[in-house]
Formats: C-alpha cells, structure tokens, sequence
C-alpha cells in the first residue's frame, strides 16, 4: 500500500496523490473521490488552541464577549468557548483569521503578536491543509498584574446572586 499523504504535503503539493499518474489527472481523481469541507468553527478552535501556546496572552476576545462567555460558561451543560475571541473564514482552499487578544503587561506587544501569528499559521495549515491567507491580530486590552480577571469577577457576582455590572 503506497504512503498515505500528510496535510503538509498536501498543502506543499497539492496534486500529490498516492498514485501519481499525472497533475491534471491526480486533481480529477481527488474530486471523483469526494471533497472536505470544514467547519469555521474548527479553524476557529484550532487557531484558539494555538494562540494560548504563546506566553504573554492573557485572554482571547474582547471585554464584552469576555464578559458573556463567562456568564455562558457558567450554565450547565455548556461547554468554554475555545474559539472566543477569533472570527475565520473560510473557503475551499484558503482561510482569513481574525483575532482579539488581551496580553499581559510587560510584553513586546510586535513580537508576541509575530509569535502567535506564526503558531496560528503553523497550526491551522499542518491539522487543516488550508492556506493561512492573513492573521489579523487586534490588541483589545493590557492586564495589569493588580487586576482581577473578567471571569473572577463574573463567578464572584454570580455566586453571590448579583446582577453583571453592564458598561
């Protein structure tokens, strides 16, 4: 049985198939034999799970949807939000990620935002075998070591029967 092509070989060469006879007829070939598609939320998680890889993150997303996937976490039966904080899209062949981070302070804001463009890059095209397009990268926020995470802050209202402040 001949190798079984990996998604970085595929992306590498995407008329590798395990025959090889020709390029036009290898692509003909893969599209006789059925077609992938995936999911914006599995770039979405994917992207997610590599940014947290980077040191110097201190939360995905924005404050407001911060503030909501804490409370959603909090509701039984639902799971944390791995992709909070990152918008894909996503086609055929190509991927655009957004994301919004909140880094902690102290950190060379340019080289962690090359860092976790590089990982996500890295992550998405080697597990999807899509073509990373662009990672935009939006800096939404700076935590400070002296404050409270929005999530702290949330569960603390929460057990207490409070109401969320809204701002």
């Amino acid at each position: 049985m001949p190798d079984t092509p990996t998604p970085a070989t595929l992306h590498k060469n995407p008329s590798v198939t395990a025959a090889t006879p020709s390029s036009s007829e290898s692509s003909r070939q893969a599209t006789e034999r059925g077609r992938t598609a995936l999911a914006v939320g599995v770039v979405e998680k994917i992207a997610g799970m590599a940014a947290r890889e980077v040191s110097g993150i201190h939360a995905l997303g924005s404050g407001l949807s911060r503030t909501f996937g804490a409370m959603r976490d909090r509701v039984p039966g639902t799971k944390s939000s791995i992709g909070r904080g990152i918008k894909a899209e996503v086609g055929e062949k190509q991927t655009a990620i957004d994301i919004a981070l909140v880094v902690e302070y102290g950190v060379v804001i340019p080289e962690l935002a090359r860092q976790v463009r590089e990982n996500i890059i890295d992550a998405v095209e080697r597990m999807t075998g899509l073509e990373v397009v662009e990672v935009n990268i939006a800096v939404n926020d700076v935590h400070l070591p002296d404050e409270p995470d929005v999530e702290e802050e949330e569960e603390e209202r929460v057990s207490s029967g409070q109401r969320p402040k809204l701002k």
